[in-house]
């Protein structure tokens, strides 16, 4: 059986496993996975964008953070409808992350990042000002997707999408314009030379990766019916990053995994709020000291291991 068929196999049996893991699980810790699948879309997008374009914005979250507001004024404001008001919502996130684009991404590094900070803070604190538009710290109430707070359908809808994010991001890193983002990561000089357009395929990756991130904040809004300024806090991008590292930057599978894993292992440590934040630093050291891809390296190392353990195994026997 070659490693193709096992990487389908091990995917179908996830895949299953998560369809039918709700029925073990109570509302509480369907909640905590509809969050992790959240954070898992948010981590995969802008993987896509710091990790294989080797944008570094840290502003990724502020995207989600419109899209939810977007979504629910227009709900709110307009009496749009939910099939509206969700479209119009990732539209305006890829337009203003268009315009901002065009106007960081030809400076990139230390530079790219204060500059996406830098509106990610005003953005934020917009929205904590104004309190008579957007409900300021009290936050803004957003109507539920499926008219109830119960975890399960929401749990579900995140899986799906969560799956179609990853497809798609799949799909796109297999085409030509994911052979140009790699280059523009690799040589940005060398791609330059072999006629790619440097500018025009970062801001391709900028908007695609914000639309993403609207389109997840705006269910997320959705789904827990409160929209709040602390969606737009700097922790959140933090977070979404240390989902990355952890899990394995440049992978298809390493956010979702950093996600899901941290965000359950959070979730054991509740009670022990003092230290999870140093568990969860300690943990960051570790695999960036002895994993530096992720665990995603770790796999491969004992996949390898596995690997060679077998081959020894056949030759014994010949």
């Amino acid at each position: 059986m070659n490693l193709l068929n096992l990487k389908t196999i091990g995917l179908l049996i996830i895949v299953a496993v998560a369809l039918v893991l709700p029925l073990g699980l109570s509302d509480y810790w369907q909640y905590v996975l509809t969050v992790a699948f959240f954070y898992a879309i948010m981590a995969a997008s802008w993987n896509l964008l710091g990790g294989y374009t080797g944008q570094f914005s840290l502003a990724h979250h502020t995207f989600g953070m419109i899209g939810a507001y977007t979504s629910a004024l227009l709900m709110a404001k307009a009496g749009a409808s939910l099939w509206i008001s969700v479209p119009a919502a990732v539209v305006l996130t890829m337009i203003l992350s268009l315009i901002l684009g065009i106007i960081c991404l030809r400076v990139a590094g230390l530079y790219l990042a204060l500059i996406t900070w830098a509106v990610a803070e005003v953005v934020r604190n917009y929205s904590r000002m104004h309190y008579t538009f957007t409900g300021g710290d009290r936050g803004l109430d957003a109507p539920l997707m499926f008219g109830t707070l119960q975890p399960t359908p929401y749990y579900y809808f995140f899986l799906g999408l969560t799956i179609l994010v990853i497809a798609f991001i799949y799909v796109l890193m297999r085409s030509r314009i994911g052979f140009y983002l790699r280059s523009i990561r690799d040589d940005a000089i060398a791609a330059r030379s072999m006629g790619v357009n440097i500018v025009r395929y970062k801001v391709l990756a900028f908007i695609v990766a914000s639309g993403i991130a609207g389109l997840a904040g705006t269910f997320y809004g959705h789904s827990i019916g409160l929209i709040s300024p602390v969606l737009g806090d700097f922790n959140e991008m933090a977070m979404i990053i240390i989902f990355v590292v952890i899990g394995g930057m440049r992978t298809q599978a390493g956010p979702v995994a950093g996600a899901i894993m941290v965000r359950v292992t959070m979730e054991l440590l509740r009670e022990q709020s003092e230290i999870r934040i140093i568990i969860l630093s300690a943990l960051v050291i570790l695999i960036m000291r002895f994993f530096n891809g992720g665990l995603m390296e770790s796999v491969r190392r004992v996949r390898k291991l596995f690997g060679r353990t077998q081959e020894r195994v056949s030759a014994y026997r010949e």
